[in-house]
């Protein structure tokens, strides 16, 4: 059963692949047997991400761009096909948009939360499917968050993009079935280097303590999560949501937003 989880010589498209979890999920795949298209805005962060892939003796093209900018996402998707001849995978993980109390945040926060994390989601699972269908078919996935399903004050933004993530994957699933999975995982609090460096002591003790699982994840439960979607291990898997969160049910960090006054 094992080899349902192998990604031998298939191709897959990573935004955000500079990051600590685009870094681990291009380092699982490619330790699967997967060769790897790499996106994201830092050449850095990029260049670290390509070096792990190729220690696991697996092929990484790396595509500098801002995903936001949809005149760039053709770039990533011709990297693909001219490097390798095929997609087989897409993980959209590029997205986020800060937490801010809600007369703090303008129509403008709103529709570029909405621009990040969905449209450009949809606009590169539009792109690749083609190519997927001009081959054995493929999977997406995409990256919600816990925030998209749960509640709390500062993440009107946020959380209702990352709803939209979750409904969008649903019915994306519908339109491409039978030969395209389409599934999103919503990670819960996930240390990556981003998080730790605004992280207090006391602020990541009281996530733990509110974590069932009494930790915080690590990129890497991420990545294994994608591993199965995108492999044949999830081959009867289409629009679905995988909450990775250690079992939360309530946020576990509350930032104190008072209640609203009037004027």
């Amino acid at each position: 059963m094992l080899e349902r989880f192998s990604m031998t010589d298939r191709v897959a498209i990573i935004t955000g692949g500079s990051g600590g979890l685009g870094s681990a999920t291009a380092a699982a795949l490619a330790e699967a047997g997967a060769d790897v298209v790499l996106t994201a805005r830092g050449a850095d962060g990029l260049a670290r991400a390509a070096a792990r892939v190729k220690e696991l003796g697996r092929e990484a093209v790396t595509v500098p761009a801002d995903a936001g900018d949809l005149s760039a996402l053709p770039s990533v998707v011709d990297a693909a096909v001219n490097t390798f001849g095929r997609i087989d995978a897409l993980i959209n993980i590029v997205g986020g948009t800060g937490p801010a109390p809600l007369m703090d945040t303008s129509a403008t926060t709103l529709e570029e939360a909405f621009h990040l994390n969905v449209t450009v989601a949809f606009e590169l699972s539009k792109m690749v499917a083609p190519h997927m269908l001009a081959g054995e078919g493929g999977a997406i996935v995409n990256t919600s968050s816990a925030m998209g399903h749960l509640r709390d004050r500062g993440f009107v933004a946020y959380g209702t993009a990352k709803a939209a993530v979750e409904h969008m994957t649903r019915h994306l699933a519908v339109d491409m079935a039978p030969r395209i999975r389409v599934n999103a995982i919503a990670p819960g609090a996930i240390l990556t280097d981003s998080l730790a460096a605004v992280l207090t002591d006391d602020a990541t003790a009281t996530m733990i303590s509110m974590t069932p699982l009494r930790r915080l994840g690590a990129p890497e439960d991420i990545a294994l999560m994608a591993l199965f979607l995108v492999s044949d291990a999830g081959s009867f898997v289409t629009g679905k949501v995988f909450h990775v969160d250690g079992g939360i049910e309530t946020p576990n960090l509350p930032l104190g937003i008072p209640d609203l006054e009037a004027p």
